[in-house]
């Protein structure tokens, strides 16, 4: 990775690409499939790290490799241990209660995606596990 690389953020880095190209945000949001709103706040620097998927669709629409854009990508590295974990309790039992709707990322206050996994033990009694992950960064509940 260069040092011009370490300087630049991915909405720099998008922006410069797509302006070179000769596009306007909607121009690039309907060349990859993504919305104006994925687009918009990937340049306002509100996405730091994109899904596999995002990433693919607009490497194609900006004519690059994906591994250019993962190189400006900041993936948060997520430690649970500097997050409260009365917190994290109140996630999980909020999932199991189906109240998601409100469930922010401890991280970066993104929606949180959940689900409950139904698992039966040895005896046949049924257990519900809660998990979530962040629309935005790497959180996640196992």
């Amino acid at each position: 990775m260069s040092s011009q690389h370490n300087q630049k953020s991915l909405s720099e880095f998008v922006r410069d690409i797509r302006e070179k190209l000769g596009l306007s945000a909607i121009g690039l949001a309907k060349k990859t499939g993504l919305s104006l709103e994925q687009i918009e706040d990937i340049e306002a620097g509100k996405d730091l790290f994109l899904p596999a998927t995002v990433r693919q669709k607009l490497a194609k629409g900006l004519k690059i490799n994906p591994s250019e854009l993962k190189e400006y990508e900041r993936i948060l590295l997520v430690s649970y241990d500097k997050i409260d974990d009365k917190y994290i309790k109140e996630i999980k039992q909020a999932i199991l209660n189906g109240d998601i709707e409100n469930l922010r990322c401890p991280i970066c206050s993104s929606k949180l995606n959940t689900k409950i996994v139904r698992l039966i033990d040895l005896e046949n009694n049924i257990a519900l596990h809660p998990k979530a992950q962040c629309s935005k960064c790497s959180f996640q509940i196992k």
